[in-house]
């Protein structure tokens, strides 16, 4: 068990090491923009992905907002249990994030995908809807890419193909997006 242990941290310290240190600036750059701008951050996935989402809205809605004396108006896509659910049985699952963009979003806004397949359709939809309505779009992916990654205008792909390892990689892109803001004096400005 020990053997097993050591190569699964091996292998999540090359997933982690295979994030592109100047994307996840980049992000960081397009979410102070969006703050200062008075910009929407919309964020949302499947399963592991939706935790981290929801992980995501509180840390940049809470956490980065108490540090730079502003808010992020940020929502997690998945959070509405009773929403996503009438929206899966009454038009389909696959466009559970879709028909909440057309009641939310604004061109402008922004868009964060996580999949760690990049190919699921209620992402995709979404990612398409948003395109086309003039928002910046974001994905994090797995080694697969899928239709995500020709989609977003901003991809960070980890190299990976594992779950477990894709999501905690996601989980440690989205906590830097965070901490940029709790930890330097970036929101100041």
């Amino acid at each position: 068990m020990k053997q097993w242990v050591t190569s699964y941290i091996e292998a999540q310290k090359a997933a982690i090491d295979s994030i592109a240190a100047d994307a996840v600036a980049d992000l960081i750059e397009l979410l102070r923009k969006a703050l200062v701008d008075e910009r929407r951050v919309f964020v949302f996935g499947n399963g592991g992905s939706a935790a981290n989402a929801s992980h995501f809205a509180t840390d940049l809605g809470k956490g980065a907002s108490d540090a730079v004396g502003r808010r992020f108006q940020v929502l997690s896509l998945n959070d509405n249990v009773s929403w996503l659910t009438a929206l899966g049985n009454d038009y389909s699952y696959d466009e559970v994030f879709l028909q909440q963009l057309r009641n939310y979003a604004h061109e402008g806004d922004i868009v964060l995908g996580m999949s760690v397949s990049g190919g699921s359709p209620n992402l995709v939809k979404a990612m398409e809807w948003a395109n086309d309505h003039g928002l910046a779009t974001i994905a994090l992916v797995g080694a697969k890419q899928g239709r995500l990654s020709e989609l977003a205008g901003r991809v960070i792909v980890i190299d990976s193909t594992h779950y477990g390892r894709v999501e905690d990689a996601q989980m440690g892109i989205c906590h830097m997006l965070c901490y940029a803001f709790m930890e330097t004096s970036i929101g100041a400005s």
